[in-house]
């Protein structure tokens, strides 16, 4: 290996699932490029490998990500992990994989454990065509946004969540997309592994009653065939909800309406009647 970025998929949770192959990889790169130091030094530990650790995360992506391309283009190689999974997906090592590609420097993907197709995979949703959305937007405006992007998507969807999101989540996707098939896997591979398949009427209720714990993935089922549109009443909640946080009335109105193809003006008066009522 010389002079090259190899992507290191690492165990979810059971440390038992890691590869000969990325076993191979940690011990060979010169270096390794961690989200979170401390886990990776535990998996070292597990595997008896020593190896220099440069810390590189969502905050210091810019800066360490600078130093990481100086030492590669120098001919080292390096090893990219994140806590659990396949770094560079929902993960900053995005970023330095297209830096990397921009200077013609080599990135090999070593494959691994994956907790999207993990839980796609036990869902009992259909998985023969599927969408990845990773984490929704914690801003209300741009979250509602999104969600009613994905209204007639009709492929299986997979999220991830955190524990202390997850009942908003659920309520927002059940108000905008009304009832359906859901499966909720947390602790994958880990001692309390489980799988709630369910709704999301029923998932809303039951985590009302039962504090979430772990962390969290959501596969939902896509739109039916006839959910090809959104209904007026459901467009005029989103206008309102955008114009709630903080957008001008007339400019909610001419976003929704792009999306949904209900004309602004129709928009506009509905929410007009509304307010007057």
């Amino acid at each position: 290996m010389a002079g090259a970025l190899y992507l290191v998929a690492t165990p979810i949770g059971n440390l038992a699932d890691i590869s000969a192959r990325c076993t191979r990889t940690l011990s060979e790169a010169d270096f390794i490029a961690a989200e979170d130091t401390r886990v990776t030094m535990k998996l070292l530990n597990h595997l008896q490998l020593k190896k220099p650790l440069v810390s590189y995360y969502a905050h210091n992506r810019k800066e360490s990500g600078e130093r990481i391309l100086e030492r590669l283009l120098n001919g080292e190689t390096c090893a990219l992990v994140s806590d659990a999974g396949m770094p560079a997906i929902s993960d900053p090592g995005e970023e330095l994989v297209a830096m990397c590609a921009a200077r013609e420097i080599p990135v090999f993907c070593i494959p691994g454990p994956a907790a999207a197709v993990t839980a796609l995979a036990v869902s009992g949703l259909p998985t023969q065509r599927f969408t990845f959305e990773g984490f929704l937007s914690t801003a209300k405006k741009r979250r509602f946004g999104h969600l009613h992007e994905l209204k007639t998507e009709k492929r299986t969807m997979i999220f991830y969540e955190a524990p202390h999101k997850l009942l908003p989540t659920l309520t927002d996707m059940l108000a905008v997309w009304g009832d359906r098939r859901v499966s909720i896997s947390r602790e994958l591979t880990k001692l309390y592994e489980e799988t709630l398949r369910t709704t999301l009427a029923e998932a809303v209720d039951h985590f009302s009653r039962v504090k979430p714990r772990g962390e969290f993935v959501l596969v939902i089922e896509g739109a039916a065939a006839e959910e090809t549109g959104v209904s007026l009443e459901a467009a005029v909640a989103w206008v309102q909800a955008l114009h709630k946080d903080g957008a001008a009335l007339k400019d909610a109105a001419k976003l929704v309406s792009a999306e949904t193809a209900i004309p602004k003006n129709t928009l506009y008066a509905a929410c007009l009647s509304l307010e007057e009522a």
